[in-house]
């Protein structure tokens, strides 16, 4: 697995776990790495420093951890900015992230759940998946 720090058109600046370095020349020839604020398939990889093994970062005293409140309003934030902007699929998420990757289904954010075995195999064939910080509500009729 490799991280980018990625950057679309409009600027905007995020980032996104690839299988290999190739998986993302592939994705992104084909135009299915998007930006998550946009939708903009127009990325490009930005600028990363490379992550270096050190000394024990934990000792120094700027690094303090942000205070609970702090974290739980950023995963209170994003869990509202994915169920805004993604249909949520519950169980049928690993089968629905393939149709979409394969074509047999419309381009869209999606969210749901999957069993690890599940997304190990998307992973592995090139599937653009991330995990949530978060459990998916479960949403029923």
């Amino acid at each position: 697995m490799i991280r980018y720090a990625l950057t679309c058109a409009a600027k905007h600046d995020f980032e996104s776990w690839f299988q290999s370095s190739a998986a993302y020349d592939r994705l992104a020839a084909q135009g299915r790495v998007t930006c998550p604020d946009c939708g903009s398939a127009d990325v490009r990889k930005a600028m990363m420093a490379p992550a270096v093994s050190g000394a024990d970062r934990r000792a120094a005293p700027d690094a303090a951890p942000p205070p609970p409140a702090e974290i739980e309003r950023a995963l209170a934030a994003l869990r509202r900015q994915v169920e805004e902007n993604s249909d949520y699929v519950g169980l049928n998420f690993a089968a629905e992230a393939r149709r979409i990757h394969q074509g047999e289904a419309p381009e869209r954010s999606i969210y749901g759940e999957a069993r690890p075995d599940e997304a190990r195999r998307l992973i592995e064939d090139g599937v653009p998946v991330a995990p949530l910080p978060f459990v998916p509500r479960r949403k029923t009729n």
